[in-house]
């Protein structure tokens, strides 16, 4: 089976321990939908439960490590920035609440939500945090 959503170049955003992470975010989405297509109910819904927490935990991980560098380098977006992570958070509760009750096709909406949410912050809200750091870089503001 191919990847739901595999790792693209251009996805980068010039910083290496933040991509190295988007790497590992997409490497569990990827993980959700295979366990969304594959085996029975029951099986599912274990693999989902457990991939899940893995993917909650993680995003912990991911937005602390982003947040840290933010405030490091006086990210002058940081704000915006953190309130993104804030509202994926309670997007990903509401997620999983819908999937513990039952709600026909949770699953299969949280692995869409999660690639799309993934792919769109990185495009947009990651990338500008990149070029912030890779110009500050560029101006002998920042060390690498």
């Amino acid at each position: 089976m191919s990847e739901f959503v595999p790792w693209r170049d251009s996805y980068s955003v010039g910083i290496q321990v933040i991509d190295e992470q988007h790497k590992h975010l997409l490497k569990l989405t990827n993980t959700l939908y295979r366990a969304c297509s594959q085996g029975d109910g029951d099986v599912i819904e274990d693999r989902f439960k457990t991939t899940v927490q893995s993917a909650v935990d993680y995003v912990g991980v991911h937005f602390g490590t982003e947040e840290k560098l933010m405030d490091r380098y006086s990210y002058p977006d940081a704000a915006a920035h953190k309130n993104e992570h804030k509202k994926f958070v309670q997007k990903v509760l509401e997620n999983v609440k819908d999937f513990e009750s039952g709600k026909l096709y949770a699953a299969n909406a949280f692995v869409r939500f999660l690639r799309d949410w993934i792919l769109e912050h990185i495009a947009h809200v990651d990338k500008q945090f990149g070029s912030y750091i890779a110009q500050a870089q560029k101006e002998g503001k920042l060390h690498a």
